[in-house]
């Protein structure tokens, strides 16, 4: 399966390059679609208009508080093609965005899709990496 990744302006658009790299060739960045600034409501209207799977650092605005409380722009929408969220208990550089990336990627490429689902990941303060898939909005 391939994405349509839109990396927020939140994180580098060399994660562009990684995920064109992976086969995901119809990825870009909010910067290079000329969105930057928008209100996370308007760049929701750009993900759903697109089909694309957002990737974010700002990622409780879209996903709200998490695998136990879903929320956030993504679960005001009936469906979106999902939502990546790369999180950190340390500063996120380029590299940290860059590596965690590539877990994502490797992590996705067995699957058929994020239809209504989050992708979170979060690193920890020793390293360790905990990855967790789960819907938005909750289906339950």
């Amino acid at each position: 399966m391939t994405f349509r990744f839109l990396v927020d302006e939140c994180l580098t658009p060399e994660l562009v390059n990684l995920a064109v790299a992976a086969g995901h060739v119809e990825s870009t960045c909010v910067r290079d679609r000329g969105w930057a600034g928008c209100k996370d409501w308007q760049l929701m209207e750009h993900v759903i208009a697109g089909d694309f799977a957002l990737v974010t650092h700002n990622s409780p605005d879209f996903r709200g508080a998490g695998s136990a409380s879903p929320g956030g722009e993504h679960a005001r929408q009936p469906i979106h093609a999902g939502l990546v969220c790369l999180n950190s208990v340390h500063v996120m550089d380029l590299q940290r965005q860059i590596g965690l990336f590539r877990l994502v990627l490797a992590e996705l490429d067995p699957v058929d899709g994020l239809v209504n689902q989050a992708l979170d990941v979060f690193e920890r303060e020793d390293g360790s990496v905990e990855m967790l898939i789960y819907d938005i909005p909750d289906a339950r």
